[in-house]
């Protein structure tokens, strides 16, 4: 089987996947856990709509697509910090270390997070004096090599836990990609991956215990049997994108990218996501897109990004900072802000 044979493959496997999941057109949204892993990453790609399989240039790539870290030549780390809907924080960071001939490897982890709330009851509305918490994490370890100087793939394995006061669910998932980059239209890549594959989730803990007693109308029965709540299992957030970019220019001052993702999840219709990069000298960025496009029931969709990067100083390092605006529609808007390194 030459290489050619095998990218088709996958490709059709991947599509496959993706697509056989669900044959009713029927929107299940609110109906799978661990939801925080749809909330996109990295100010670049929210700026350009979430159109970031294809690209998947930087260190959110163990986010995008795992197969574009093989892509990147020297160690990069990336710091995510969103303003979320609700008051709530969504924090991302990650690190990618290539490792010559054996291929990258990748770390990260990913929280939502919210302060504490009071504990309110029927008999106590303005609160008991007690506090409780919510929040969500994610942690992965990736690999990616490329298989020929167009051709790369990745894959990631990642722990998810929810919590809620003294409850928590935990899962396990994992993520492929691919990155193909080809001759047609100036070098137009082609990108898919599969992201969040992986075991049900189940809360579990202290509260689900309840003391009842059996037989109300008996006097002197045991009013303390101990009984456990039985929760449901619910399906993690599954996701296949499919997208392509290319550069309408691209020289030593300017460099134009138009980018699309189509998107097929599990817990809703299709969509599409489209956006565009213009970069001035490496330096300057200017970024939009527009997310959810064709989606029934969408907030907003618009996005705007701009970011600075300081080329390389001290050897090879170079920072970049990055910031996003996307309208969320009824719901507040969102501010994404990213500092990426490389050295």
């Amino acid at each position: 089987m030459n290489r050619q044979s095998a990218v088709v493959i996958l490709s059709f496997l991947l599509v496959n996947a993706g697509f056989g999941q669900s044959g009713i057109d029927v929107s299940k949204s609110g109906t799978t856990a661990a939801t925080f892993l749809e909330i996109n990453v990295g100010a670049p790609a929210v700026g350009m709509g979430g159109a970031f399989v294809s690209i998947a240039n930087d260190a959110t790539a163990l986010y995008w697509n795992p197969a574009g870290v093989a892509t990147i030549h020297q160690p990069s780390a990336v710091a995510v910090h969103t303003n979320w809907i609700a008051d709530t924080k969504f924090d991302y960071a990650g690190i990618a270390l290539p490792l010559a001939d054996f291929g990258t490897l990748g770390f990260s982890i990913t929280s939502l997070s919210m302060g504490d709330m009071q504990v309110r009851t029927v008999d106590f509305p303005e609160g008991t004096g007690e506090y409780f918490s919510a929040g969500d994490l994610a942690a992965a370890v990736s690999y990616s090599r490329q298989l020929t100087e167009r051709f790369s793939i990745g894959f990631s394995g990642k722990y998810i836990q929810e919590t809620i006061w003294h409850e928590s669910a935990s899962a396990f998932a994992i993520d492929v990609g691919t990155l193909f980059r080809t001759d047609l239209f100036g070098g137009m890549t082609i990108g898919a991956a599969l992201t969040n594959f992986g075991t049900t989730m189940k809360m579990a803990g202290r509260d689900s215990r309840q003391f009842v007693r059996l037989n109300p109308a008996e006097l002197g029965t045991n009013g303390q049997i101990p009984t456990d709540i039985a929760f449901d299992s619910w399906d993690l957030p599954l996701l296949f994108q499919f997208g392509v970019s290319t550069r309408i220019f691209d020289n030593e001052e300017y460099r134009w990218t138009l980018a699309a993702d189509a998107l097929h999840p599990n817990d809703n219709y299709e969509s599409l996501n489209v956006g565009t990069e213009f970069a001035y000298s490496n330096f300057v960025f200017l970024r939009a897109g527009y997310q959810s496009l064709f989606l029934k029931s969408s907030e907003g969709g618009l996005s705007l990004g701009v970011g600075v990067s300081s080329g390389n100083f001290l050897g090879n390092t170079s920072v970049g900072f990055d910031y996003a605006y996307q309208d969320m529609g009824r719901l507040q808007s969102v501010h994404v802000f990213t500092l990426g390194l490389r050295f």
